[in-house]
Formats: C-alpha cells, structure tokens, sequence
C-alpha cells in the first residue's frame, strides 16, 4: 500500500468506514501549495449523503453536495483555490453549500452574507435521502416532553430547555437540527441542581470537619493530655538506643508519665530540639503533660545514666550502681562475683580464669554510658557492660591478635591494655607504655629478667592508688598481683581498659622501651632504653618530689 498523498488510481476501500460512503479512496495530489503546513491533503469522494458520528443527516439532496472545500473554477471569499487530480469531478461551478459540516470545510469570509436554508416551511424538516445509507432515517416519534414539556437536563442527561434561544423559532429549529445529530450544545444546570450540589459538598465537608476535631480532641486534646508538671511521684524509664517518637512515648505512657503516646510525639515534634533525646533511664514525674515531658527529658538532670570512664577498676563500678539502684552497697559486687558465670562473658575469657583472679570480670565492665537506675536489677546492669565489652573486644579481634603478639590467650592482651590504661598518662603515652610490656615480657631481656615492676598492679592488689611505695612493702608482698615479686604479667585485668589502650597494646611502638617515670608525679610520663637512663629519670622524680 502506497502512502497517502503518494500513490496513484485507487485505495482499497473499506465497507465499515463512515466516512467515505460507497466510493472508494482515491490516491491524491494537490497542485500548488497546501495551506497545512505543505503536506498534501486528501479529500474523499462522497455521495450526497454525508456522514457524522455513524448517522446520516437528513439534509436535502444536491446535486453536487460536497465537504470540505467545494471544487471551484475561480476564487471564492475565503477558499483557497486547489487542482485536485483524479478527485471530485462536479463538471461545474458550485456554489457555497449550505449544508455542508462545519468540521469539515472551512468559514466563509469574514462579513459574507449567507442564505438561510430555514427560512422557507419546506426547507423544515429537510426531505430524508432514500436507501441504506440510502434509506431514510425514520423520525424519532418516540420523544415525550413530559411535564411542563420538558425534563430537566441535569437529571434526563439532555439539553436544558430554558436556553434563552428557544424564544425565537428559528433558534428552536436549529436547536432540533443538533438534537438529531446526536450532540448538543453546552449544557446548563439549573440553580436548584447547584443548590443541591452545594448543599451536599457543604455538608460533606462539615462532617470530615467534625469528626477531625473529634480525633483531634480525643488524641491530642484534654482527654489526650495532663497538664502541669506532674504529680511529684517519680518513675523510672528506660529509653532503648535508638528508639524513636512513638517508642519512647508507648514507653512514657506505660509508665504513667504521659497520658498518650500520640500527645508526647506531637510534643516531641513541636520542640526546636525534640528529636535529639538520647537513650538512657530518666527519673520523670507521673502524670506530666507532653509537653513537660519532653522538656525534662532534655534536662541532663533527668538522666540516670552510669557513665564509666576509661581504667575505672570494677569495684568504683560496683558502688555506683548501688547508689542507682538504691540497693545496699557491696549487692552489686556480692551477685557479680557469684553468679558471673551466667552474665555472658566471652568463652576466651571463662575459660582463662583461675583462681588467682580476684574479679572475673575485672576488665569486661567496658567504659560507656549504662542506663542505671532504681527498679533494675543488679544482673540486668552487668549483662548490658558485659555485652558491650565483648563487642568490642570482637571488633579488635582480640583472639587473632593475641597469637601475633606472642601471648599465651586473649585475656592476657586485655590484661596488656589495662596496664598500658593505668600507666600510662596521657594517650601519647599509651604505644610506648605497651612496648614496655611487651619487651619486659620477652625472655631475652636481660635489664629486669621479665618482671614488669609496675605499680598499678600493686595498687590493685591493695585497693589503692598510691605513686610513693615503700620498697620494703613492695618485696615483701608475693601475691601475684605483685609485678615487683612475680614474673610475667597478673593474673586478669586490672581495671577497664578503654579503645585507646587497646589500640595502643595491638600495635605498640618498636623504638626498644624498657622504662618509664612519672618525673613530674602526676601527669608527665618519659621513657628510657637503657638503666643507666632511668636512674637519671628517677633523680629528676625525687627532685620535683622534694620541691
């Protein structure tokens, strides 16, 4: 099949298609210019019946009807004058069809004056063309106007005869000349269908306002929310890390403080700085409002959180959950030693402890913060320090690294960082402070024969923390917690290491440390190579001492 505009004699026809009548297509051409845009324009051949939407318009028959642009032998107002090949052949003139769609050809020129075919009795209606296709269409005599002679057009689906054009009967002919095409003009509503319109919307709209301010007022309004500050009665409650609006307010509800989670997360949302509430155990009063509630959670002083600092020994620990609790002092400390078996240490570390281990879990009460307060249990608390240490522990791979470092088991490497914790004096010093453990610990050291002679490790033993010892106390004691007076490094940890010092003890410095001395006693570590170095060290410690 050739293109439109393109081929040459006759397309195929197809007998379905309306718009064609019983002629078939034919191949076309335009001489001169098109005026769209330059493409060729096809204008089928019709019969005197045109057709539009599927039904035949009863217009009288013409000799020579045609759509679009009649063909024509000289300029008309308005038309372009084309040379169509192989396309209509009139044989004549024709003259400006009156029934001709307005869809199809175009208007005539602007102020052409133009017969009315309405205007003579015989011209309404117009004669049907006979024949399928060519049969007449039968009138619709079926139509009743119904009451008042008509139905209104907003509930019949038709048009609305109260248009101000039926008044005249010539626009009443015309209004029955769109009937029959099966479309009509612009349809209008009456002002009752509008008012009843409006009436519903406005109705409807008052309802979802109603029932809103209901739910409103249920969840956020007084029956929603306390007011004031509270009772004066205090609870606890624990804050998840992590948890967020509806989480803390279920828990906040739970607990009394706030009448419903829904008044505490609009509250929480209102507040410039609502969203940065931070885990942990807050004391807060019953029965506060929302928004009470969230500005005490923001007060530090709500917060019950234990923070632990780095190289706190495990019996500081101890105390100051018992001071949370509000338990009696040495609970903390009595459980932890009887049942730490069952509080989640590492299989490494169970596993390394005998019985010159003064706390199994000296070392595994990590330095964090813990939410701790009264209504816990002892165990709950030590289960979460525990947990934390082993996590830690596991990031550093710990039972790798203890291997490479020439160490009999994983809790000696912890048993490293605490005493590079405890000597060590600021985090500059802890790489050199871990080399001079590992290299006291070597067999071939010959300068102190593997004894670490550390005074933290003496201090724990004594439950103290003493710089001047006298030597003659230190010699005497062979516990071996003494590093003075046994080989080799204690038993466990002497206190809880932080990130620093493990570090530090997984990756010591390699410039041959041996000693070290607090010169100034307090906060200044120096180091030596050689004895000979450190017994100048010490001179400068006595000297700062005596001054």
């Amino acid at each position: 099949m050739t293109e439109y505009g393109r081929g040459s004699g006759s397309e195929p026809w197809h007998p379905n298609d309306p718009l064609y009548g019983d002629q078939g297509w034919e191949g076309q051409q335009a001489a001169g210019p098109s005026p769209y845009g330059g493409q060729p324009q096809h204008y089928p051949q019709q019969s005197p019946e045109a057709h539009y939407g599927g039904q035949q318009h009863g217009y009288p028959q013409q000799s020579a009807p045609q759509h679009g642009y009649p063909q024509q032998s000289t300029p008309q107002a308005g038309y372009p004058q084309h040379d169509y090949n192989g396309g209509w052949d009139t044989g004549q003139q024709t003259p400006y069809d009156p029934y001709a769609e307005p869809y199809a050809g175009q208007t005539a020129a602007y102020g052409a004056e133009r017969p009315d075919p309405y205007d003579s009795p015989e011209a309404y209606p117009p004669p049907q063309p006979p024949g399928h296709r060519h049969e007449p269409v039968e009138e619709n005599t079926d139509w009743d106007p119904g009451p008042n002679d008509r139905e209104h057009a907003f509930f019949a689906g038709g048009d609305d005869d109260d248009d101000p054009e039926d008044e005249h009967p010539r626009a009443s002919r015309r209004g029955g000349r769109k009937d029959r095409r099966g479309k009509g003009g612009k349809k209008k509503r009456s002002g009752c269908a509008c008012l009843v319109l409006t009436l519903i919307f406005a109705g409807g709209i008052g309802g979802v306002g109603y029932f809103g301010y209901q739910f409103y007022q249920d969840n956020y309004g007084s029956g929603g929310d306390y007011t004031g500050s509270g009772t004066g009665e205090k609870v606890t409650v624990d804050i998840p890390k992590g948890a967020g609006g509806y989480v803390i307010g279920n828990k906040l509800e739970q607990a009394g403080v706030v009448k419903s989670a829904d008044a505490f997360v609009s509250a929480q949302g209102q507040h410039p700085k609502g969203l940065t509430i931070q885990a942990g155990v807050y004391s807060l009063n019953k029965e506060m409002s929302a928004k009470a509630a969230v500005e005490a959670m923001l007060d530090p002083k709500s917060r019950n959180n234990l923070i632990i600092a780095e190289g706190r020994r495990n019996a500081w620990v101890y105390e100051q959950i018992d001071k949370r609790l509000e338990v009696d002092k040495g609970t903390t400390e009595k459980y932890a030693k009887k049942n730490w078996k069952k509080l989640g240490l590492p299989s490494w570390a169970a596993q390394n402890i005998n019985g010159d281990v003064k706390d199994p879990l000296e070392g595994f009460l990590f330095p964090a913060s813990y939410p701790v307060a009264k209504g816990q249990k002892p165990g709950d608390v030590l289960k979460k320090m525990v947990a934390t240490a082993s996590k830690e522990y596991e990031n550093y791979n710990i039972e790798g690294k203890a291997e490479e470092l020439k160490l009999d088991n994983p809790l000696q490497l912890v048993t490293v960082a605490s005493l590079t914790q405890a000597e060590g004096k600021t985090h500059a010093d802890f790489r050199k402070m871990a080399e001079v453990v590992y290299n006291r610990l070597d067999p071939s050291n010959t300068e102190t024969y593997q004894l670490l002679q550390f005074d933290s490790s003496f201090n724990y033993l004594k439950g103290q923390s003493e710089i001047n010892i006298g030597e003659e106390e230190i010699k005497s004691n062979k516990d071996p917690y003494n590093t003075y007076t046994r080989k080799g490094l204690p038993p466990g940890p002497i206190g809880n290491p932080g990130q620093e010092a493990l570090g530090a003890a997984l990756k010591p410095t390699e410039d041959g440390w041996l000693y070290f001395v607090a010169t100034d006693g307090m906060s200044k570590t120096e180091f030596a190579k050689t004895h000979d170095e450190f017994l100048k060290l010490k001179e400068k410690f006595n000297a700062n001492s005596r001054g």
